[in-house]
């Protein structure tokens, strides 16, 4: 994929997830979510049972594995389309992602700045802090336009 390719995919995704952004609304209720939504449809465990074809302790083993964290994206599914309801997954970055490149970029020149003075430092030679700040801004700059897997191949 090309730079430019990859910024419009992260403005697009970053719309798109502007909306999920406030956790707290979407945080899962302490006791899960198909507990919390079979009890307010008025399901009893062995109906949804029913409704999903497995035996009235497997819901609570399902309702179980949800708290705990450990249900996977399939019986979610299951669950949500035996109470007429829709699954929606999604990973939603702490921060814009263009935010978290530019960050990871900066965090890349730096180290690569700090090798640099360390060098020139050894030759005694020194670059002037605003000469130093334009370096590093048009570091970051390159790093973005080039960045694809390799933005995440070192650990800074």
């Amino acid at each position: 994929m090309r730079a430019e390719d990859r910024i419009v995919a992260r403005k697009q995704l970053d719309k798109r997830l502007d909306l999920l952004r406030d956790l707290k609304a979407h945080t899962r209720p302490s006791r899960g979510w198909i507990k919390a939504i079979r009890e307010a449809l008025g399901l009893t465990s062995a109906q949804l049972g029913t409704r999903m074809g497995v035996s009235q302790p497997r819901i609570l083993d399902i309702e179980k594995s949800e708290k705990s964290g450990s249900i996977t994206l399939d019986t979610l599914e299951r669950a949500a389309n035996a109470m007429d309801c829709k699954l929606v997954y999604a990973i939603v970055p702490k921060k814009p992602l263009q935010e978290v490149v530019e960050n990871r970029a900066h965090a890349l020149a730096k180290k690569q700045m700090q090798i640099t003075g360390h060098n020139m430092a050894l030759e005694a030679q020194s670059v002037l802090a605003d000469d130093e700040k334009e370096q590093l801004e048009i570091m970051i700059r390159k790093i973005i336009e080039k960045a694809g897997s390799n933005l995440w191949a070192d650990d800074v």
